[in-house]
C-alpha cells in the first residue's frame, strides 16, 4: 500500500481477511458506539423474548467506523445467520429475487452500500421489507400478471456512508437506524490493545497511544497502523516495538502526529500556498491536487473538518488558522480566516 493509500478509511482486499479475526463477536466485547450499543441490546433482548427477528437496520456513517462489524455481531446476538452482499453486486432484479428466494426463517440479509442499489432492485425490496413477500411479474404487455411469494421473516441490515443518497420510500421502511461516530481517544487505544492481543504484539501503553493519535478516530486504520509498526519494529528494532521505534515507524510512513499523511498536507499547503487560504473552488482544489473530486470531498475533507483545518463555505474551501499553525505558517501569508 502506498503512503497516499494508507490513511483510506476503505477496506482494501488484502486486509480483509486478517481484519475478520480483529472483529468483535458480540456486543460486550464491540468497544465504542455506547448510545448504539444500548439501544440495540434493548432491542434485540425484545426480538428474542418475542421470538421474532429483529426489525430491519439502517447503519451511516463514515467508512472503516465499524458497519461491516456491527451487522455480525448483531446476527451473533440474534443466533442467526448472515448473508453478505453489496449495492453494486446486486444489478438486475432476478439477482435479488434468488437471494431473497434462498432466505430461512430468521435469516440477517447484510446489503452494504446499499445507496447503490439500482431503482428497479429498490422497488423488489418494498413489499419484501414490509410484507415479507416477493412480487414476480409473468409475462410482458397487457397479459402481464403479478405472482406473490411469501417469505420467511427476515431482517435487512443495509449499511451506507451517504444516507442522503438514499430514497425517501427505502429509508422509511427501516425501523431502527444508527448512525455510527467517529470514535473517542480512550476508546482508541482500547481497540488498539485488544488488536495487539489478539494479534500476538507486545504493545507498551505509549506506544497505544501514539497509534491512537494518528488513526483518524476509526477503528479500520488504528489496525492499519498497529500491523505496519508491528512490521517495521520486527525489521528494524528486532521485533520491539517502543515509543521511539513507533515514531521512526510513523517518520518513514509520512504520517504526523495527528494524523495527516502527505496527501492531507498537500492539500492544506496548495490551500494556503497557492490560493492565499482560499475560499477555493472543490473541482479547482482537485486539478490543483492532482486528486479526484470526490476523493477529496468523501476520503480527505471529512478528518480535515474534525481537526478544524478546514471550512467549507458557499464560495469554496478555506484553511482555518489552525492550518496554518500545523503547518509552521504565519498568518501574514494571506488567506481569509
Amino acid at each position: 500500500m502506498s503512503e497516499e493509500r494508507l490513511l483510506n478509511p476503505q477496506e482494501t482486499t488484502e486486509e480483509a481477511v486478517l481484519d475478520k479475526s480483529l472483529r468483535p463477536r458480540f456486543l460486550r466485547e464491540y468497544i465504542g458506539q455506547e448510545r448504539i450499543k444500548a439501544n440495540l441490546e434493548i432491542a434485540l433482548s425484545a426480538a428474542k423474548q418475542r421470538k421474532e427477528p429483529v426489525e430491519h437496520i439502517l447503519l451511516y456513517g463514515a467508512p472503516g467506523l465499524g458497519k461491516t462489524t456491527l451487522a455480525h455481531v448483531i446476527a451473533n446476538e440474534m443466533g442467526a445467520n448472515i448473508r453478505v452482499t453489496s449495492g453494486p453486486a446486486i444489478e438486475k432484479s432476478g439477482d435479488l429475487a434468488a437471494i431473497l428466494s434462498n432466505l430461512e426463517e430468521g435469516d440477517i440479509l447484510f446489503i452494504d452500500e446499499i445507496h447503490r442499489l439500482p431503482k428497479t432492485v429498490e422497488e423488489i425490496l418494498y413489499p419484501a421489507m414490509e410484507d415479507y413477500a416477493l412480487d414476480i411479474i409473468m409475462g410482458k404487455g397487457p397479459s402481464a400478471r403479478t405472482l406473490r411469494l411469501d417469505l420467511p421473516r427476515f431482517t435487512i441490515i443495509g449499511a451506507t456512508t451517504l444516507a442522503s443518497l438514499l430514497s425517501a420510500p427505502l429509508r422509511d421502511r427501516f425501523g431502527l437506524s444508527y448512525h455510527l461516530d467517529f470514535y473517542l481517544p480512550t476508546e482508541m487505544e482500547k481497540i488498539i490493545v485488544r488488536s495487539a492481543h489478539i494479534l500476538a504484539i507486545d504493545l507498551p501503553p505509549s506506544a497505544a497511544t501514539a497509534i491512537a493519535g494518528r488513526s483518524r478516530r476509526t477503528p479500520r486504520i488504528a489496525n492499519r497502523l498497529l500491523k505496519r509498526v508491528r512490521d517495521y519494529c520486527q525489521v528494524k528494532n528486532q521485533g520491539e516495538i517502543s515509543l521511539e521505534a513507533c515514531d521512526q515507524a510513523f517518520a518513514l510512513l509520512a504520517v504526523d502526529y495527528l494524523g495527516l499523511d502527505a496527501v492531507d498536507r498537500k492539500i492544506l499547503q496548495v490551500l494556503i500556498d497557492k490560493f492565499k487560504g482560499g475560499p477555493v473552488g472543490l473541482n479547482t482544489l482537485a486539478a490543483a491536487t492532482g486528486e479526484e473530486a470526490d476523493t477529496l470531498e468523501n476520503i480527505y475533507e471529512p478528518y480535515l473538518l474534525q481537526l478544524g483545518f478546514l471550512n467549507r463555505s458557499p464560495r469554496g474551501r478555506l484553511a482555518t488558522a489552525a492550518a496554518y499553525t500545523h503547518l509552521g505558517r504565519n498568518l501574514s501569508d494571506g488567506g481569509l480566516l
